[in-house]
């Protein structure tokens, strides 16, 4: 028999970057637990529309954990207390009859609000424009097997490479700090034969547009890896700590 609670929302509501926002209170009745959590505030709008008082601006796209674009700060944490999970992975289910959900945007300098839950990630975009790609004239598409890597090497660049932009690691860390996400994606081409050409040049570009967007310091306290979706490994920041100091150096 599908189960029904009664819940109260506590929704940050900010009509644009540069205007003070505030929390909002909201309460919604008979809302299934077998629904997602996007689908709970899809239900909350139409009441919203239906009073004629304006949505909750949230982003999403896939809703299937895939895209990086649902990310909100539920009860303290980054796509809600599950491990592992992105917003719209969570589901109704998680929460008891009664109970308050505070919702909040990401927090950091790095991501401007731009309306009620939705924050600027365009930070990450300019990372990845930075370097965070392979531009060496390879010639013709060579055959999947014709480059050895070895099998450590490519699962360690592949676990790196399911890091989804979310921007989790970010509203985890005390100090704002990008390098989860930066480590995640120095790595993933540090670790294959494709990424050596530009290796050095790719770490020392990446952190220094990092350090330019306003990202924070990594102190290793460790939030980032606990709340990413995907479970990155802080193992990532020690690789690019590596890469940067070695980039350094040859200069």
């Amino acid at each position: 028999m599908e189960k029904s609670i009664n819940i109260t929302l506590k929704i940050w509501r900010q009509a644009g970057p540069k205007v003070k926002g505030k929390f909002e209170t909201y309460k919604l009745d008979n809302i299934s637990t077998d629904s997602s959590f996007l689908e709970m505030l899809d239900v909350l709008n139409e009441k919203l529309i239906h009073e004629r008082k304006e949505p909750i601006a949230f982003d999403h796209d896939c809703r299937e954990g895939i895209c990086g674009m649902c990310g909100l700060y539920i009860n303290g944490h980054p796509h809600g207390l599950d491990g592992e999970t992105t917003t719209c992975q969570l589901h109704m289910r998680r929460f008891n009859d009664g109970d308050t959900i505070t919702i909040e945007p990401w927090r950091s300098t790095g991501f401007p609000v731009i309306k009620d839950l939705i924050v600027n990630r365009g930070a990450f975009d300019k990372i990845i424009q930075a370097g965070g790609y392979v531009s060496v004239n390879t010639g013709g598409i060579p055959d999947g097997n014709a480059i050895p890597i070895p099998r450590d090497k490519a699962e360690e660049a592949m676990d790196a490479a399911s890091c989804i932009g979310c921007g989790a690691c970010v509203a985890a860390c005390k100090n704002g700090s990008a390098m989860l996400f930066v480590a995640a994606k120095v790595s993933q081409f540090a670790l294959l034969p494709q990424g050596q050409v530009e290796r050095a040049a790719r770490a020392k570009a990446m952190v220094s547009k990092m350090d330019e967007l306003g990202f924070g310091n990594c102190t290793n306290t460790g939030a980032c890896e606990a709340e990413c979706p995907k479970a990155i490994s802080i193992s990532n920041i020690a690789r690019l700590n590596r890469e940067y100091l070695s980039a350094k150096i040859k200069d």
